[in-house]
């Protein structure tokens, strides 16, 4: 598979990540970029962290440092196509599967998560949501935020999604700092928006981010369709811990967090005040509290 790497210098100097970079091998000679933050005295759980269109692990900067200092391992991989991950350079080597596939290599065969509490955003739900039902056994809890698994059964992704759709495809230059800007309260600074901006050096590396927006299915038939359906299946009946932490201001993806509750067996909805789409940037103190509170809450599901 052809695929880019972007340079390293491109990440030089990025504002609120100190992270150390680690990197795993997949399918197709891919490298995969992940967070791996552990505590010096660990106590908690393993939180895998999941991105969305169109950011990176930069998207959990201010999350991890909280969640590590309570106790927890904290695993953000990039997907591919996006951060320091390596990116398709052909844009049909991006499927909702491949997708799916990629990131289980990475987190199962690779990196062998157990007993997993899974925080999701955004595509982050939409892929790790189908992991979660095809590979229940590794997870403990799930915090899904700002996401949604979309089946094409009805007119679930909305006219904002519509109106994203079109815009991802004609857009010039796409610029995701400037998308993230604009779905936050408060506006991001340059060089945040540069942080977002670096793993895309041009056009060319803008691929699988240009993609994400036409796999998500939107008629019964899509090739997703499916398997999303039988992923809800499992999710129906699901018997682990389940929260919607879903951003107040949310236009896109914020009425799904309480229909997502509604059919999950024993799932809890709170929600993320003063925060938009990215309740990442707009409130990272806060998520990170609730994902603590809701790990600490004794469980009686199961």
């Amino acid at each position: 598979m052809n695929s880019l790497r972007t340079p390293d210098e491109r990440f030089d100097n990025l504002p609120d990540y100190p992270f150390a970079s680690h990197y795993t091998e997949i399918s197709g000679g891919l490298r995969v970029h992940y967070v791996d933050e552990r505590p010096d005295n660990p106590s908690g759980e393993t939180i895998l962290l999941l991105h969305g269109e169109p950011t990176w692990s930069y998207l959990y900067r201010r999350v991890i440092p909280p969640l590590v200092a309570a106790g927890h391992r904290c695993v953000a991989p990039d997907l591919v196509g996006f951060g320091r991950s390596d990116k398709p350079a052909f844009r049909y080597d991006y499927t909702y599967q491949a997708h799916v596939d990629w990131l289980r290599e990475t987190i199962f065969d690779a990196l062998d998560l157990r007993d997993v509490t899974l925080v999701c955003h955004d595509w982050g739900g939409m892929l790790g949501l189908r992991l979660l039902a095809e590979h229940i056994e590794r997870f403990r809890r799930v915090i899904a935020t700002n996401t949604l698994l979309p089946t094409g059964d009805s007119d679930e992704m909305g006219p904002f999604y519509v109106q994203w759709l079109q815009r991802s495809q004609r857009i010039y230059p796409f610029k995701p700092g400037e998308i993230i800007d604009r779905s936050t309260l408060d506006e991001l600074e340059r060089a945040v928006q540069a942080a977002y901006n670096a793993p895309f050096p041009d056009e060319s590396y803008l691929q699988g981010a240009r993609q994400f927006p036409l796999l998500a299915p939107i008629s019964p038939d899509d090739v997703a369709s499916e398997p999303n359906r039988a992923a809800w299946a499992v999710l129906e009946e699901l018997q682990i811990p389940f929260l919607c932490a879903y951003g107040e201001h949310d236009m896109v993806t914020g009425p799904h967090g309480k229909r997502i509750a509604e059919r999950i067996p024993g799932a809890t909805h709170v929600t993320i005040t003063n925060a938009s789409h990215f309740l990442q940037e707009d409130q990272p103190q806060q998520l990170a509290q609730v994902i603590n509170t809701f790990i600490a809450t004794p469980s009686t599901t199961g």
